[in-house]
């Protein structure tokens, strides 16, 4: 008898498994390098004398700062390395690139003096985020009281970057609508001065500002805030410096809020809990 022909069976071989993250885990330390970049670009563009173009590529990197720590939470990617890397991204973009831009515009004009409030507002920069990252491993004190959450200490990298370009944000508005006079009275460099050493105070201080991470809209406050988010995206289609400036404007005026707020959950968080027992006298 002849024997039954073999049947091959084909089994389609797997795919090597590559070692190594995954894109979603990169994708966070790729957005911080793009704003790393854009930075960079702006002291390029600001050499140049390209201002517009220069001041753009910050609230760039600001906005990308926004959004790649969520990002990184949302897609559970978050590691030590991201977070030193968005420090390091965070001085060059916020700490060497706007002084660096405001000596150009304006503050050379008073020679070796101009670069003074450049330095400290550097040095500034660097020691907010030296504690902002040590403050990550430090232990809680034994006794110590919770600070409430939805506050920063001092103010934020991004936004003191916008807060001392708000000089250029002006001038550049009274530009566009063509009060040079006025917006050659704002480039003056005393002015700039003042306002770069004031935000480097800011920076280091330990006043609390709002971060808005946890903080609730009230119901009724819903729609008036949708309808100001609105009008705000139209003046900053319409007239983008002067959005920037009454954002600046806006942001240092909530500081004194954002510090009754803290000082008042402070306190309801410091007071002692009474026992109902020893709340009122016991009736007979």
């Amino acid at each position: 008898m002849g024997q039954a022909p073999r049947r091959f069976r084909f089994t389609p071989r797997r795919r090597p498994r590559l070692q190594g993250l995954s894109f979603n885990r990169l994708l966070p330390n790729i957005l911080t390098m793009l704003g790393l970049c854009a930075g960079m670009t702006a002291v390029r563009f600001a050499i140049e004398d390209r201002w517009e173009a220069s001041v753009t590529l910050i609230v760039v990197a600001a906005f990308i700062d926004g959004i790649d720590g969520r990002l990184a939470r949302l897609l559970q990617a978050t590691s030590r390395f991201g977070a030193e890397f968005d420090s390091l991204s965070d001085f060059l973009c916020f700490g060497v690139a706007p002084g660096f831009i405001l000596y150009l515009w304006t503050l050379h004009d008073a020679r070796g003096f101009g670069f003074i409030p450049c330095l400290l507002f550097a040095a500034c920069m660097a020691l907010r985020l030296a504690r902002f990252n040590a403050a990550i491993d430090a232990p809680v004190q034994p006794g110590a009281v919770p600070r409430p959450p939805g506050f920063f200490t001092g103010v934020p990298a991004p936004a003191g970057a916008g807060l001392a370009l708000f000089p250029i944000f002006v001038s550049l508005t009274f530009e566009g609508w063509g009060l040079s006079g006025l917006a050659d009275a704002v480039r003056h460099p005393l002015f700039s001065a003042i306002l770069l050493v004031a935000v480097a105070g800011l920076l280091v201080s330990t006043l609390p500002t709002w971060s808005f991470k946890n903080y609730k809209v009230p119901r009724q406050a819903v729609l008036p805030l949708l309808l100001g988010a609105a009008a705000y995206a139209a003046l900053l289609v319409a007239e983008p410096w002067a959005a920037l400036a009454a954002a600046g404007i806006l942001y240092a005026g909530m500081i004194p809020f954002s510090l009754r707020s803290y000082r008042r959950l402070m306190a309801e968080t410091s007071r002692p809990v009474v026992p109902e027992d020893e709340e009122s006298p016991a009736t007979v």
